[in-house]
């Protein structure tokens, strides 16, 4: 697996797409962290970390659907391995306008754009979601 991070967003948005109530990844530390921001700003209902036997360690979200319609309408990986995109503090874009949250690894930690313009840091775009 060349872009761990690509593939548990890929899964989630496989998961939303069938209806599934919740998916399984394999478990690290920066998924869990997208999962919490996921779970912070309403578009997941929460997530868990499973022990297997044999060291195996899995992080389980919960999706979440609103009258019958997902939260998350898209997720898409912005950044990645072939292509790392940073943005100073000044310049990190809003998604949609404002009505997306995007995802930022700064020397702070995982936070939101909004977070990240409001905290004067930049940092990779790692993923959009709205």
């Amino acid at each position: 697996m060349t872009d761990p991070i690509a593939d548990f967003v890929t899964q989630i948005r496989n998961g939303v797409r069938a209806g599934k109530d919740s998916c399984q990844v394999q478990h690290s530390k920066l998924k869990r962290e997208i999962a919490r921001i996921l779970k912070e700003c309403g578009y997941i209902k929460g997530y868990e970390d499973i022990d297997e036997p044999g060291n195996k360690k899995f992080l389980k979200v919960e999706l979440k659907y609103v009258n019958g319609e997902p939260a998350i309408t898209a997720i898409e990986r912005y950044s990645r391995p072939g292509r790392r995109l940073y943005f100073a503090s000044t310049e990190v874009p809003k998604v949609l306008s404002g009505m997306g949250v995007g995802i930022i690894t700064t020397s702070r930690g995982l936070m939101t754009d909004h977070d990240a313009r409001q905290q004067n840091v930049g940092g990779e775009l790692v993923c959009k979601v709205w």
